[in-house]
């Protein structure tokens, strides 16, 4: 096995160090989960522990905990990251008749899949718990298998404004601007919910480069402004055994793949903004698999909004290279996506 990269290995120490300070001044292990999802056969969930001051709870749910935070919504999203990760804690995960235990990797996460749970499709609940009797209930979405089509969106400039460099935009969201005072582009709730009111029952999942420790937020963000509640696809920021930094290109691709082999039968809808990534990365994902694009919807970005986003303007068929076989739609908010991916989809269907 390759000797871990100098960065985790100090992240590590660090976060030990951490752990033993907080245990000894009294902190607790609290599970936080995040919404899951799935098919009739099998399902996929996430989790996080960490060390907290407060005392561990019974029966506390993921929306609970959403709402809670709400008594202090105008606070500064820099609190999200003071976190101390419980690393290498039992988690057990039940979700009907699947039942699985799993330890905490070294940022405290947990994701893990779990087969044989017998559930129909539909919203379902599955219940994480830790050794100190602390426990959460966190909603999972099982797709039904009759459902040819879902909704892929990324969250950045494409459902929020966000007008900085793409290097500044975590910083920013995080550790400065109140949740408050975050926008939403326009008409894009309005596209996705007349998409699922169109096809009841249609997956929407939140693909994004941002962190886990920000799920909470966004999700307050997204219930505030109407859009479908679904599942985020996140990442965590901090070294990995490789490197400084998780590729957040990557992220999106290798999460693509999986979707594509998890649901065969579903044509996403894939919906980001013309910078430099989202064009690029569902472009190559509609090269291999066309049969699984229904659209691409890319949220055109003013030109000093590009500026910011990949330090210069550039055309997307430049960034693509070549055409894709799949409709490429662009319009400035989502009322524009909307009406022209109504045309793509009857013309494809006339």
């Amino acid at each position: 096995m390759a000797r871990p990269h100098i960065a985790a290995l100090v992240e590590d120490s660090v976060r030990r160090r951490l752990d033993s300070l907080l245990r000894r001044r009294g902190w607790h292990e609290r599970v936080f989960g995040y919404t899951g999802y799935g098919s009739p056969d099998r399902a996929r969930l996430f989790a996080r522990v960490l060390l907290s001051r407060h005392e561990p709870e019974e029966a506390r749910t993921a929306l609970t905990h959403a709402q809670d935070s709400l008594l202090d919504i105008a606070q500064r999203g820099w609190r999200l990251f003071l976190t101390a990760p419980a690393m290498d804690v039992p988690v057990r995960v039940r979700l009907g008749e699947a039942e699985v235990t799993t330890r905490t990797d070294r940022g405290g996460y947990v994701e893990v899949e779990l087969t044989g749970h017998g559930l129909e499709p539909g919203w379902q609940e599955a219940h994480l718990e830790i050794t100190n009797g602390d426990s959460l209930t966190v909603s999972v979405l099982v797709v039904d298998p009759g459902v040819g089509v879902g909704l892929v969106s990324d969250i950045d400039d494409t459902v929020m404004v966000t007008h900085l460099p793409r290097i500044l935009i975590a910083g920013w969201n995080t550790f400065v601007r109140s949740e408050q005072v975050r926008q939403a582009v326009p008409g894009m709730s309005s596209m996705y919910r007349a998409l699922l009111a169109e096809t009841p029952g249609m997956p929407v999942l939140y693909l994004s480069t941002g962190a886990w420790n920000t799920a909470p937020a966004l999700t307050r963000f997204l219930r505030r402004h109407d859009f479908p509640v679904g599942p985020m696809l996140l990442t965590d920021w901090g070294p990995t055994n490789t490197g400084w930094f998780r590729s957040g290109q990557e992220h999106k691709e290798l999460e693509l793949r999986r979707l594509r082999e998890e649901f065969p039968d579903v044509r996403w809808i894939l919906v980001g903004d013309d910078g430099q990534h989202d064009p690029v990365i569902y472009g190559e994902f509609a090269q291999e698999h066309p049969e699984a694009v229904e659209a691409i919807c890319l949220r055109e970005l003013t030109p000093a909004e590009q500026v910011l986003s990949s330090g210069l303007p550039v055309a997307t068929d430049e960034l693509l290279g070549k055409r894709v076989q799949v409709p490429m739609l662009k319009a400035a908010n989502g009322f524009g996506l909307h009406q022209l991916l109504v045309g793509a989809r009857a013309r494809r269907q006339g």
